[in-house]
């Protein structure tokens, strides 16, 4: 199916999966054991789990520039098993706030994983091009962004698992083993890597930092168009993720349970969007797929804005909207990687990331803003959403005749299409 090794690519993916896991395990297990703990009298359950939140992910807006660097001027493999070694005394401390019941060290653990997560990122993605090569950026990227989603599902469902059992060494043992496990096969990670840039001398502050990657990326073809279909992906979806709890629970009555049954079709129908779209670029970039996910997730999000269908048929178009995200994602990422970057691709991952806590925080934004002019109405949130797919659709359009040229390539099964 490829010319490269399979082989080669297990301990990238799974070391992808492992990070994301612990980080999500984290997470919720802070969030679900820690509000059973005396809080301070100045903290309410609501605030803590925004303050666990923002912990795993703030990290991204201040230490993304100084991330993108460290995979410039340094081996990535390095860079990575570094950090994954300092994830264990990092759970280390996770366990100790575990074992005293201290809220505000538990959530300054989190905040250190989502540090460590953020210092590497540039770096893990980095290698994937470096192990597959130009003809295996479709392939590894689906495969990759497919095993951070089933971490993200397995870590949050494990998380809320283990909080109802009140069982402090099963947790210990995961935090412990799960980083211990995410080092060993990181660092069995076999790659061939460029040559490192010690000469590199961009900024780390943030704002200089996207006017110059930005500037960068001008210079080759399709990466700012790639940079904002990835980043634009994790808004819709952050939106949609919020949505979904209101909407389960105002239209449907839903338990928190079920609530959660149809966020895990979400989390499922992404991972397999993903996989699905690098299995069928194979060793291609598949620019026609970018319109064919984000059309047809502006039509199913405007059937859940004005059609009010079953519990089942919802879950149903929940799941395919996911799973077509994953066919408007992998594509974008695979245009970042498949472009001639060289070690300067580690400081384009490091904008992407920007980009996308930028995006993320323009939904929330967003959502808030629409949930305060609509009275909460969730309906009208899904067709805010559709109308967001909607103007990225017509982005792609407008940005070059190549993305509906390819797009109407595919449909009639044409070959040879991609970069």
């Amino acid at each position: 199916m490829h010319k490269f090794q399979q082989s080669k690519w297990s301990s990238l993916f799974l070391s992808n999966f492992l990070g994301v896991f612990n980080d999500n395990l984290l997470k919720n297990s802070v969030i679900f054991i820690s509000i059973t703990w005396t809080l301070p009298a100045w903290l309410t359950q609501s605030q803590l789990i925004t303050l666990v939140s923002a912990s795993l992910i703030l990290p991204y807006l201040i230490f993304s520039p100084y991330a993108g660097k460290l995979s410039v001027i340094y081996s990535k493999k390095k860079v990575f098993v570094l950090f994954k070694l300092l994830e264990i005394p990092i759970m280390l401390v996770a366990c100790l706030a575990f074992y005293f019941e201290w809220v505000g060290l538990s959530i300054f653990s989190v905040l250190l994983m989502g540090i460590q997560s953020s210092l590497y990122s540039p770096s893990k993605y980095g290698l994937i091009r470096d192990i597959g090569g130009e003809e295996g950026v479709s392939y590894g990227s689906g495969v990759f962004e497919t095993m951070a989603f089933l971490g993200i599902l397995i870590g949050t469902i494990v998380g809320a698992f283990i909080s109802e059992l009140n069982n402090n060494l099963l947790v210990f043992a995961l935090f412990i083993g799960i980083a211990m496990l995410g080092y060993i096969v990181t660092k069995s990670i076999r790659v061939s890597e460029l040559p490192e840039d010690k000469n590199y001398k961009e900024t780390i502050n943030p704002i200089k930092f996207i006017k110059s990657s930005f500037q960068l990326a001008l210079q080759y073809k399709y990466v700012n168009s790639a940079v904002f279909g990835a980043a634009s992906f994790w808004m819709i979806g952050g939106m949609l993720q919020m949505n979904l709890v209101i909407h389960s629970k105002q239209f449907y009555q839903t338990s928190n349970t079920t609530s959660g049954i149809i966020m895990s079709f979400a989390a499922i129908g992404i991972a397999l969007g993903c996989w699905f779209a690098g299995k069928i670029s194979g060793g291609k970039v598949l620019k026609g797929l970018i319109l064919i996910g984000i059309s047809g997730m502006t039509v199913l999000f405007i059937l859940l804005a004005f059609v009010k269908m079953s519990l089942i048929f919802f879950t149903i178009n929940v799941f395919l909207v996911a799973f077509l995200g994953g066919f408007f994602q992998i594509p974008c990422l695979a245009l970042i990687q498949q472009s001639d970057l060289g070690r300067k691709l580690g400081e384009i991952i490091g904008y992407l990331n920007l980009v996308t806590f930028i995006f993320v925080l323009l939904g929330t934004l967003i959502y808030g803003l629409t949930n305060y002019l609509s009275g909460e109405n969730s309906f009208i949130v899904f067709g805010v959403i559709a109308i967001l797919c909607f103007l990225v659709s017509i982005y792609y359009i407008l940005i070059s005749p190549v993305f509906l040229k390819e797009t109407i390539m595919l449909f009639r099964n044409k070959k040879n299409i991609g970069v």
